[in-house]
């Protein structure tokens, strides 16, 4: 029965790709000496928020997705960030490959409003592997499954993450609304000759706030 040992090198933005996306290289160890033909593999990343710190701006920031401090105990759980897959060719012993983690600015994914929500420091992710390894079998291939325990931790640095969303949304981020929503938006915008939507938004920010005062 082969055994292996997943690690993740490094995390780095993704400067050429037609989508967003970040890059994570991972390191695979077979340490049996089993001839590994090729490894369709999956990935689950976890995003694992109780392992860090956060200043007293992320934690207003993240207000929304975790409630007030006071509760954090309880709603700082690790929850689901994505899932992706590759395909690792034949090695011996040990190789490295690229696994490629698509990024969205779609502020309806709770992985882009906490990511979004940070400042500086790292990001605690945990890769879970699973997949259908092929191998050298006595009558040809053999064909044995990733076991369920193969994981690896990593500590990505925030900056990769908003450096890959400054690259493809400069200065600008993405939000999904309504038909309704956005035909009442465009009526208001209309109506009081505004000439952008976000001298639209902040007209109506302004307006809510001196209603509140």
């Amino acid at each position: 029965m082969s055994h292996y040992a997943f690690s993740v090198v490094e995390i780095v933005p993704e400067p050429y790709a037609v989508a967003p996306q970040l890059t994570a290289r991972l390191r695979i160890e077979e340490t049996t000496g089993q001839v590994i033909h090729a490894i369709a593999l999956r990935a689950q990343v976890r995003i694992e928020p109780q392992r860090r710190h956060y200043d007293d701006l992320e934690q207003g920031r993240l207000r929304g997705l975790f409630g007030d401090q006071e509760r954090w105990a309880q709603t700082l759980r690790p929850f689901l960030w994505m899932q992706c897959n590759t395909t690792v060719q034949g090695f011996t012993g040990a190789t490295e490959v690229d696994l490629v983690l698509p990024a969205t600015y779609d502020f309806d994914v709770t992985g882009s409003r906490y990511l979004h929500a940070l400042g500086t420091g790292t990001v605690p992710l945990n890769l879970l592997f699973s997949g259908t390894v092929f191998t050298r079998g006595r009558s040809g291939f053999g064909v044995e499954q990733v076991p369920w325990d193969c994981e690896a931790r990593h500590q990505m640095p925030v900056q990769a993450w908003h450096d890959t969303m400054a690259a493809y949304f400069p200065h600008t981020g993405w939000l999904r609304l309504d038909h309704d929503i956005v035909d009442r938006l465009a009526d208001y915008r209309a109506r009081h000759g505004l000439t952008s939507w976000e001298e639209t938004v902040q007209v109506l920010l302004a307006a809510q706030e001196e209603g509140v005062r």
